[in-house]
């Protein structure tokens, strides 16, 4: 089954793909950039990124949230996947934020993007348009991020495992951050009962 990351955003600006090559120029990586046919460098719906050796690392779809679209069908899963999930406060925020998107796009990660410093071209790539969509993101099996990026739902698997920076929303409508061990079942717990957990670092 493949497996996706995605940034969610309430804005929806062209982003051309000079501006992803000069970021990660700026972090001293290489990749190669390639859109769709009927795509423009400034304006693309498809995108494939290779790293320097040709391997494809990652696909990813420029989907708006547009009734009838892709985009809103994606968001109107996402509402109900959500539903039983916890902490609840983390549902309430993220229905609020789904009400002002824009934009969804969908990273189709594939082998070769975990190997070596390929994720490290991922991942510059997703900061990018993040920052420019003003966005949160997800990932498949894990949940989702506030606009900090700070992770504030739990949709992990029973076996997952190591530390993670999250954040709960408290009483007065601000984030509290911190990084939590996964594993510990008692951490878990109070993540997902909305509290700070007890043996969490804060940050």
């Amino acid at each position: 089954m493949p497996y996706y990351i995605r940034v969610l955003g309430t804005q929806d600006p062209d982003i051309h793909i000079d501006e992803l090559l000069d970021n990660l120029q700026a972090e001293e990586l290489t990749a190669k950039l390639a859109f769709a046919e009927g795509d423009t460098p400034n304006n693309w719906t498809l995108l494939e990124v290779a790293n320097d050796k040709g391997e494809t690392l990652v696909q990813i779809e420029r989907n708006p949230v547009i009734n009838g679209e892709l985009g809103q069908e994606e968001l109107d899963e996402f509402r109900e996947e959500i539903e039983n999930c916890k902490p609840t406060s983390a549902i309430k925020w993220l229905t609020g934020f789904f009400d002002n998107m824009k934009v969804i796009y969908a990273f189709q990660m594939l082998n070769a993007a975990f190997n070596d410093k390929n994720y490290d071209i991922v991942n510059s790539i997703r900061t990018k348009i993040w920052n420019r969509t003003i966005g949160i993101l997800q990932a498949d099996n894990e949940g989702f991020s506030n606009e900090e990026g700070y992770h504030i739902l739990w949709q992990f698997s029973d076996n997952v495992t190591g530390e993670w920076s999250c954040a709960i929303l408290n009483s007065s409508g601000s984030w509290e951050k911190f990084v939590m061990d996964l594993g510990a079942k008692a951490q878990r717990q109070e993540f997902q009962d909305g509290k700070v957990p007890t043996n969490a670092r804060r940050l």
